[in-house]
Parts: C-alpha cells; sequence; structure tokens
C-alpha cells in the first residue's frame, strides 16, 4: 500500500492546524477573570495603607503584621523606609567611588591615602581598625540621635524633617 501523495502533504497540515487550535484553547484560559475571595482578617485594616495595591492587596507573605497590631506596622514600616535610603545611599558611593571620585589627604597617620583603598568590599580590609571603629560609631550616633522625628511633626512614618525643610510637594 502506498499513500497518495496529497495523503502526504496533508498530514503536516492537519497536525500544524490541531496545535495551532491547542494553543488558542490554551492562551483562552489566561484571560478569563479569576475570582478571588475576601477574607475578613485583622489585615484588611492596612488595605488602604500606602503600597497596598490590586490584586494582591496588602501583602504580608510572613505574617508578620498578622495581628492588626498599627504599632507593629509602623514600626516594620519604618525601617523599611530606613534601610531602602541606607541602600540607595550605598549605591550613589559605590558609583561616585567606581568613577575615580576620592576624597583628598590621608585615611591614617600611617600615610594611607583615600586613593590606596580599593573599591567594593576589598576596601574593609585595606581601611584601619580605627576608621572602621569611626564608621561604625557615626552610623550608631546617627541611628540613635539624628535619625529621629524629634518634633514630632512628621507627616509619616520616617519623615525626618523635623520641620526645617519644606519644599511644599505636598500641595501638588
Amino acid at each position: 500500500f502506498r499513500p497518495k501523495s496529497n495523503q502526504l502533504s496533508n498530514k503536516p497540515i492537519l497536525i500544524m492546524k490541531l496545535i495551532i487550535a491547542a494553543t488558542l484553547a490554551a492562551s483562552a484560559a489566561a484571560f478569563a477573570p479569576s475570582q478571588v475571595a475576601q477574607s475578613s482578617t485583622a489585615l484588611n485594616a492596612f488595605e488602604n495603607e500606602v503600597g497596598a495595591q490590586q490584586p494582591l492587596g496588602f501583602f504580608d507573605p510572613l505574617g508578620l503584621v498578622s495581628d492588626g497590631n498599627e504599632a507593629n506596622f509602623d514600626r516594620l514600616r519604618y525601617v523599611e523606609i530606613k534601610h531602602g535610603r541606607v541602600a540607595m545611599l550605598a549605591v550613589v558611593g559605590y558609583l561616585i567611588e567606581e568613577a575615580g571620585v576620592r576624597l583628598p589627604g590621608e585615611i591614617s597617620y600611617d600615610g594611607t591615602t583615600f586613593a590606596d583603598i580599593p573599591s567594593g568590599f576589598d576596601a574593609l580590609s585595606a581601611i584601619p581598625q580605627a576608621g572602621l571603629l569611626q564608621i561604625m560609631l557615626f552610623a550608631g550616633v546617627l541611628e540613635l540621635f539624628v535619625m529621629q522625628d524629634v518634633t514630632g511633626e512628621g507627616e509619616h512614618v520616617g519623615d525626618f524633617r523635623n520641620g526645617a525643610l519644606d519644599y511644599g510637594w505636598d500641595t501638588f
């Protein structure tokens, strides 16, 4: 038995049409609306906070504020903002140093200049111990005494302007 030539040429077309139909049927499910059940938990207390967006709403995968504690939520928000600011400053400092901009002068009394300190994590082993201690002490002073809302005028958690800066941006 030998198939006719038109039977051989129709088989790949039929397979191609079946593949296209299966692909269209599978992709149609991606655009179907999903049913999201509303749950009434303590997390609804934070649904209107900044950062809660649809479709997730308030996203707390570790359940850190599942009890609805407002003070705990504000503390975590404060820490998140502070760490984000520190990370941004660290990136800017790394980029400036990598661009070759260094402080003039010496970093220690033994004659080591700022230009002698390598980039990145290698700098930690090149900075003298007293210098690392000064950096940690400075960060501690900033943490305990400076980065605070001392006047109580903060408009939101993490607002450290203390009434000193008001560019009028909140009127936009």
